[in-house]
């Protein structure tokens, strides 16, 4: 329906066109059409239209103010608009949209989306710190693109984190077997859906996982709270772990034990048929190179003592045999490359685990130089953990030794008159 001709002649010419629009925008603010509005550099005929709205002579300078109760004085009484100026702004542009009412709204849709979540934390403290961070953070509202998207979201969140064990658990369920349990599709935790991007940040948080990047580290982060995702790649090479006769695992432990072979495990294997590893007080040595495993092996064959290989950047079976271990009462030793790397991979593991070093330390590194050693050190020095004294003396004698280099001394601390 157009406005009536005479609001047209009188407040809809071009002149005051600035005028309507300031009023439209006050009003989808939710503001009230009072008080003031100027105009900082007005011509000479926005100032003559303005001034014949009102009745009065044009003042001079650039700037024009108008007072907006005077503007719907004069359309209520001239009859132009008998309702006033905020009805003859939508008679003039059409219905105005409230955006102060609508992003109240819908920021109170947002916080109806997250009461599923508010529900589960208030359960599971470990996830009191996450929440809040991925509501600062805007994570949900990138990820959804509205309120009722979000609200489907945090919802199946809500449910998948209901479901979660909050530790290591006994038994592991498959990611894909679990998603299409809970959540009736086998893929919503699939590593590009928004899903598994939040629940896999509160896995964090319910297994207390450090940060990390990689494949290897995501899968640890799911293991940690039951979840196996690709659980027969995660492997993990020993050689001397006793077998038992409980598990399957344990039994082909005990096969290859006494032929003096090493043994590779799958994180299935360790998870859903563990090994009994009870080895109350008995010591098992950790190393980070394959070649330390294989040469005690060949040389001391079904007499080697327990040796676990962490094969660099410790994967989701590793973590998971070493726990293992750990609660079995097993006492765990480590040794590594005496590298910037080596200490990366040290600090990870002695932060995570109840380790002591093996011939892993400054005393360590400086015998083991005084007999020769690699490449010069590069990169960025590594503050050790468990003993600061032993990157002072890397930084001091600037050498690389690998375990290559003292795989002799590693091998006759396993061999058996060290039992």
């Amino acid at each position: 329906m157009s406005p009536d001709p005479r609001l047209t002649r009188l407040l809809g010419t071009d002149e005051l066109g600035w005028l309507v629009r300031r009023a439209r925008q006050r009003l989808e603010r939710g503001e009230p059409l009072t008080g003031t509005v100027t105009l900082t550099a007005a011509t000479a005929s926005q100032r003559d239209a303005a001034a014949r709205l009102l009745g009065r002579r044009a003042r001079p300078g650039a700037a024009l103010t108008v007072r907006w109760e005077a503007v719907d004085d004069v359309l209520r009484r001239s009859g132009a608009h008998a309702a006033g100026l905020a009805s003859a702004v939508v008679a003039l542009t059409g219905p105005v949209r409230n955006r102060a009412e609508e992003a109240a709204a819908r920021d109170q849709a947002w916080q109806a989306a997250f009461a599923p979540l508010d529900e589960i934390v208030g359960t599971r403290p470990a996830l009191a710190p996450w929440l809040p961070t991925i509501q600062a953070t805007g994570l949900v509202r990138r990820l959804a693109a509205s309120p009722e998207a979000a609200t489907t979201l945090l919802a199946d969140l809500a449910a998948t984190l209901a479901a979660l064990p909050t530790g290591a658990p006994a038994e592991g369920e498959p990611i894909g077997r679990f998603a299409e349990r809970v959540l009736g599709s086998a893929h919503a935790l699939d590593d590009d859906r928004p899903l598994a991007t939040l629940a896999f940040g509160a896995a964090k948080a319910l297994g207390n996982a450090p940060a990390g990047s990689g494949a290897a580290w995501r899968r640890e982060v799911w293991a940690a709270v039951g979840l196996l995702r690709d659980d027969l790649s995660s492997t993990v090479l020993t050689v001397g772990l006793p077998g038992d006769n409980v598990s399957s695992t344990g039994r082909a432990l005990g096969a290859l034990g006494a032929a003096g072979q090493p043994a590779v495990l799958t994180l299935r294997q360790l998870v859903r048929d563990p090994p009994a590893c009870t080895l109350h007080g008995a010591t098992v040595s950790i190393c980070e190179n394959p070649v330390v495993v294989g040469v005690a092996a060949d040389r001391l064959g079904p007499a080697a003592q327990s040796l676990v290989c962490v094969s660099g950047q410790p994967g989701a079976a590793v973590m998971q045999l070493l726990r293992l271990l750990a609660a079995g009462g097993a006492r765990l030793r480590y040794h590594g490359d005496f590298d910037w790397g080596g200490l990366r991979i040290g600090n990870l593991l002695f932060d995570r685990l109840p380790l002591v070093p093996w011939r892993f330390d400054a005393v360590a590194y400086r015998r083991a130089t005084s007999f020769g050693a690699g490449r010069e050190l590069v990169s960025q020095p590594v503050e050790a953990c468990w003993d600061p004294a032993l990157s002072t003396a890397m930084r001091e004698l600037g050498k690389v030794v690998e375990e290559e280099r003292v795989v002799d001394d590693l091998i006759a601390d396993l061999s058996p008159h060290q039992r």
